[in-house]
């Protein structure tokens, strides 16, 4: 197989594109690295695109290695054919190559092994030869009759010549591939309750949806395929995905019973126990697991779609921030962060409790922190009590009239962040509520810098995460923040550990040199700077460093996402049309892209030996040192009112938040602490195919209301015709 020209036709690239970003991975450059600065040689791909792209050129060229391994294991057998190897050349996956190298493993004891130890292949071998002129079965078995060995009987020989047959049939690598195109083309899914089920109630209400349930394979959705996984695996459902047996096992005969065979009747029979005992148990295993492993990635995937937004929300700046944690028994926990996320106080208070006095004592607190602070804005987490202490923060709110807003925030993973390694680490002195309560602070300030220190899978934002394949869901999960944090950009001054190991070209150890460095020499005055870190190379430097910004060093430049390998190409820009420095620090270069445009692109990336691709991308970091990429987003709604679902009307419209898109629909915030659903059918005037093609995590949607079930808690919502 030519990788590379089926990479071309897949990702639809040019050959020079495809050659060139092989080469680029192979010589270790980060994906952040060559999204961003080698744009003229990808065909300005973007960091997803080359991630799909580094993920199939892994696949290929372990398929490839293993059609050799398989080709060499057979050839030291001395069975290697000119057929054998033109069928490897022609696998396209995995399962394919191991169905060539299936007849050729070394087995386990089974019947056709215990068979051919009785003498019986050449009886097998010439049952299959189906020879018109030769003796019937019966004769040809009389041959093989040896006591010592156990066959005893004609019968026994031919039982044994039928196992062997069985297993020639179960191991046809063509065969094996007609049946899997079957089972996804007319497959059907069917479950039953498990009878275990009697004795679980509660486990029958979640799994009542697949209690007589069938479904054609070429119309299951993925996240049935996962429910229907989850209720095997909870030993609440019986799964079975089924073809016509008569159809199926009508193609081994075909495949292999010639015209008017004397053989016929046995052939006959041992295809059907070839298909019953052997083919039907392992091709419906091998078909689920890949339909498995399709629905697994879509559900990553959909993790990713959901993740990404998540991440890159705008950060709340120059705030001072009152973190609430919400709680019962314990308290509520608080926590007041300074604009740039320092803890400047903490305490805890009742009132969520049923007692007046508790309530008043709560007021006194959250006031005092107000005034003593100058509080803008009250960040409550949406766990337990949540919506009695939004409640009591909106009446706080209206009794003192005080000038302060407040935002219910997802608190997902921040009790796994509190009792990490790392929260201990970052506040010693803090118990694991009040870490949260900082955390929920922070997390609406710079949702970016305190999600990336919680593990993805936690974040809340998915289908099935814990039924994932963990190295998978981690590999893209990781791959999808430091996708985020690359192109914010860190401030290298500022960052903590865990946000600049998510940099390209650095990680957990080199990370901490540069914290290390930071607190013994004091803030990073240039990039260069960044060489003298222990084990942080010319290599790494090159991966990291257009990634980290200083904002008050002694090169504007190094405030921008301008790559140090193009400051000289970035002077000469500058020095053509007459700028300096301090025009850059004052923002005087607004007329800079008409001027470029009007001499050309091009002649001016040839004078100062940039690719256009890079000149466009330096003209337009120049405009906006320093600029954050999500400042353009939407910022946070903010509130100084309650609703209670009680509030809610059929018919009422309503702005929410998106908390959350799956395969069947999208949860919205409607700040009644119960997320309500917008089916999928409900999110367009228009047929889609999927929700993350109309909203994304963290969108800000008008709603109708459908339906209220006060008794479920359930809330119904569509977005079409919302004028």
């Amino acid at each position: 197989m030519n990788i590379t020209e089926k990479i071309r036709e897949e990702f639809n690239l040019t050959e020079e594109h495809v050659t060139n970003i092989i080469n680029l991975l192979d010589e270790g450059n980060t994906i952040p690295f060559i999204a961003r600065y080698r744009k003229e040689l990808t065909g300005h791909i973007d960091d997803q695109v080359l991630r799909e792209f580094a993920d199939r050129l892994e696949y290929l060229r372990n398929l490839e290695k293993r059609k050799e391994d398989v080709k060499k294991a057979i050839e030291e057998q001395g069975k290697l054919t000119d057929e054998i190897v033109l069928a490897l050349e022609n696998a396209v996956i995995l399962t394919e190559v191991e169905d060539i190298y299936r007849p050729y493993k070394q087995k386990k004891k089974t019947r056709a092994t215990v068979a051919i130890a009785k003498g019986l292949s050449p009886l097998a071998d010439a049952i299959l030869a189906q020879d018109l002129s030769g003796e019937d079965a019966e004769k040809l078995a009389e041959a093989y009759i040896n006591e010592e060995l156990g066959v005893k009987s004609v019968k026994d020989a031919i039982d044994g010549a039928k196992d062997i047959i069985a297993e020639k049939v179960s191991d046809d690598a063509e065969l094996r591939k007609k049946l899997r195109k079957m089972f996804f083309k007319i497959g059907v899914f069917y479950s039953t309750f498990d009878k275990k089920l009697e004795e679980d109630s509660e486990k029958a209400g979640v799994y009542e949806n697949y209690k007589e349930y069938s479904e054609p394979i070429t119309q299951i959705k993925a996240h049935r395929v996962l429910a229907l996984n989850r209720g095997e695996k909870d030993d609440a459902l019986k799964v079975k995905l089924e073809i016509d047996k008569n159809l199926a096992v009508a193609i081994c005969e075909n495949l292999f019973i010639k015209g008017n065979s004397p053989y016929k009747q046995i052939i006959s029979e041992a295809c059907q126990d070839s298909y019953t005992r052997l083919i039907n148990p392992s091709v419906e295993r091998e078909v689920r697991n890949l339909i498995t492993e399709e629905a697994q990635e879509k559900a990553i995937k959909m993790f990713e779609v959901n993740l990404r937004p998540l991440l890159m929300q705008p950060p709340l700046k120059g705030k001072i921030v009152l973190g609430f944690d919400p709680g019962i028994r314990t308290g509520c926990k608080l926590a007041v962060v300074d604009e740039t996320g320092k803890v400047l106080d903490k305490a805890v208070c009742y009132p969520t409790l049923e007692n007046d006095k508790k309530i008043a004592e709560a007021k006194v607190i959250v006031k005092g922190l107000i005034d003593k602070w100058k509080v803008d804005v009250i960040s409550i987490g949406n766990g337990t009590a949540s919506k009695k202490s939004e409640i009591f923060i909106a009446e706080l709110i209206k009794e003192y009239k005080l000038k302060v807003s407040y935002i219910v925030v997802s608190e997902a993973g921040a009790s796994v962040y509190s009792a990490s390694e790392l929260g201990a680490k970052e506040f010693p002195d803090f118990d694991v509520s009040e870490r949260s309560a900082v955390s929920i602070a922070r997390r609406l300030q710079d949702p970016l810098a305190e999600l990336i220190k919680i593990d993805p899978k936690s974040i809340g934002v998915g289908q099935y995460q814990h039924d994932m394949p963990e190295n998978r869901l981690n590999q893209v999960l990781g791959g999808t923040v430091t996708d985020c944090v690359n192109s914010v950009g860190v401030d290298l001054n500022t960052a903590s550990v865990p946000l600049l190991s998510y940099v390209a070209g650095l990680n957990s150890a080199i990370a901490k040199n540069i914290v290390d460095y930071r607190e013994k020499y004091g803030k990073f005055k240039n990039r260069k700077e960044l060489l003298k870190v222990a084990k942080l190379g010319e290599k790494a430097y090159t991966q990291c460093a257009g990634f980290l910004r200083i904002t008050d060093g002694n090169n504007i430049l190094d405030n921008t996402a301008v790559h140090p390998e193009s400051y000289d190409g970035c002077e000469k820009l500058i020095s053509i049309f007459g700028y300096t420095e301090s025009d850059i620090k004052e923002g005087k270069l607004a007329e800079l892209p008409n001027k470029v445009k009007a001499q050309g692109y091009k002649e001016v990336a040839e004078k100062c030996g940039l690719g256009e691709d890079t000149l466009k991308d330096i003209i337009e970091e120049l405009l906006k040192p320093g600029r954050d990429v999500r400042d353009s987003l939407p910022q946070p709604v903010l509130r100084s009112d309650v609703l209670e679902i009680t509030d809610l009307k059929e018919g009422m419209i309503l702005n929410g938040v998106v908390r959350n898109v799956t395969d069947f629909g999208a949860f919205v915030d409607l700040g009644v602490h119960q997320d309500g659903l917008v089916h999928i059918s409900e999110l367009s005037d228009k047929f889609i195919s999927h929700p993350s093609l109309v909203v994304k995590t963290g969108d800000q949607v008008k709603v109708k209301i459908k339906s209220i079930d006060l008794k479920t808690n359930r809330i119904s919502l569509t977005m079409k015709n919302i004028i």
